[in-house]
């Protein structure tokens, strides 16, 4: 299988470079300023889970130069995805099937209404990375988990050729017959972290110790939780108070990129996370008072116009 990691920022770079250290044929297109970057100092991977130094990376910067490709890993940001697209149209000509690992909803749509429902898989990633001054990957903590899996019957057969080889690759891999399950399940809760921390500017230590803004993170667990009930995923209840867990669990100090970038003054997927939720609400009449809250607060430092 030949696998083309669309970006070369931390996610991209960690599981293409994992499937890499596992045989796979694997290319990186970029742009040329990232390019330059890997050609000057290496790709490597710093790793509470292993190092691992890619040797003569496969680097592109023109999909031209690309002949044919099995599959194309897409980990950017929400607000540059609409720049990818004639990259991806041009791959899905030479036969590759496209595994966003965004996060959100809406860019299922985009993508599928731009290529095609056939070559769309679902997919999500778990992973605290970050990229140095040198552009190696840093990554912290215990979690490298890549969830993938088919929302057409006709990408059951490319699901499994990924698994197989996942399954060798330095991270866990977890193919799921209910990946739009999956991909709900983690809107719900990045929107709750990411909207309370961004909103609040803070850490979610203080948030959960004054009920009151905790109150918010829990309404818009809820809110996210009845959005995905009126799209045909029927999130449980016991899934809401495990999130809930979950986030009591964290670290004081813990928080969200969204946080971060906004403290860097850098943009924000706000629309993309928080803006979707309230258009896909609207298309079905749900009232989210919640979301619509926070996305009105964390609106403004949208483009890093603000830095505090």
């Amino acid at each position: 299988m030949h696998i083309v990691v669309l970006g070369a920022g931390a996610l991209g770079a960690y599981f293409g470079g994992r499937w890499m250290e596992s045989g796979a044929d694997v290319t990186f297109l970029v742009r040329e300023k990232r390019a330059a970057q890997i050609r000057e100092n290496g790709l490597k991977i710093n790793s509470t889970q292993g190092d691992y130094e890619l040797e003569s990376p496969q680097v592109v910067t023109d999909p031209n130069d690309i002949q044919a490709a099995d599959l194309v890993l897409v980990s950017v940001k929400g607000y540059h995805l609409d720049g990818t697209l004639d990259y991806l149209k041009s791959l899905k000509k030479k036969g590759a099937y496209v595994l966003p690992v965004l996060n959100g909803i809406e860019h299922i749509r985009t993508l599928q209404n731009e290529l095609g429902k056939e070559c769309v898989l679902g997919g999500l990633a778990f992973i605290f990375a970050t990229l140095n001054d040198k552009g190696h990957v840093e990554h912290t903590g215990e979690n490298h988990q890549l969830i993938f899996g088919p929302l057409e019957a006709s990408q059951q057969r490319i699901c499994a050729e990924l698994d197989r080889l996942s399954r060798k690759a330095g991270f866990v891999a977890k193919y799921s017959d209910h990946i739009s399950f999956e991909l709900w399940k983690k809107y719900m809760f990045i929107t709750a972290l990411s909207g309370i921390t961004a909103a609040a500017n803070l850490p979610i230590g203080p948030i959960r110790e004054h009920a009151e803004t905790f109150h918010i993170v829990k309404m818009i667990l809820r809110e996210m939780q009845s959005l995905a009930n009126a799209y045909g995923e029927a999130i449980p209840d016991a899934e809401v108070e495990a999130a809930i867990q979950n986030i009591r669990t964290f670290d004081p100090e813990a928080t969200s990129s969204m946080h971060k970038d906004r403290r860097k003054g850098v943009q924000l997927e706000v629309d993309h996370l928080q803006g979707g939720a309230v258009r896909l609400a609207a298309d079905v009449d749900l009232e989210v008072p919640y979301i619509r809250t926070v996305l009105g607060l964390i609106k403004p430092f949208e483009h890093g116009r603000y830095k505090c």
